[in-house]
């Protein structure tokens, strides 16, 4: 099962251990509620965490791959683009998972865009608590 696979699925089961064998260590995700990226699986995992808790009936409906250039070096990855639906806070959600590999096949570069604003924002409002209670920010 290919890295993309195995994300999905451990996502769809809810299944962070499952998560942490998938990414780098310095995994960078650039999520469309904070301007810098999370930073170091920990952090990454705790993200992780609080994203499972919020999102209501998420599901995968689209699966894309080729390569993308990475923003921490410039080089060009093998990436996949997973394409997503769920519910927060009872505002539905359009977005895209975009993963770039490393050489070993895990995760180093993870990046979310959602749309609309609003449900952004819900998103952010959300994150941002769950992040605190977890005494993650």
């Amino acid at each position: 099962m290919e890295t993309a696979e195995r994300f999905r699925t451990a996502v769809e089961k809810r299944d962070l251990a499952a998560l942490d064998d998938l990414f780098t260590d310095d995994i960078r995700l650039y999520s469309p509620v904070k301007f810098t990226p999370f930073e170091g699986k920990a952090m990454v995992l705790g993200l992780f965490g609080v994203l499972l808790r919020t999102f209501e009936d998420f599901r995968y409906v689209g699966q894309l791959d080729g390569t993308a250039e990475t923003s921490a070096d410039g080089e060009r990855a093998p990436s996949e683009i997973l394409i997503f639906r769920a519910t927060v806070d009872g505002r539905q959600i359009h977005g895209i998972d975009l993963l770039q590999f490393d050489e070993a096949g895990r995760i180093k570069e993870f990046t979310v865009m959602v749309r609309p604003q609003s449900a952004v924002q819900a998103l952010g409002q959300a994150v941002l608590a769950g992040l605190t209670a977890d005494g993650l920010a």
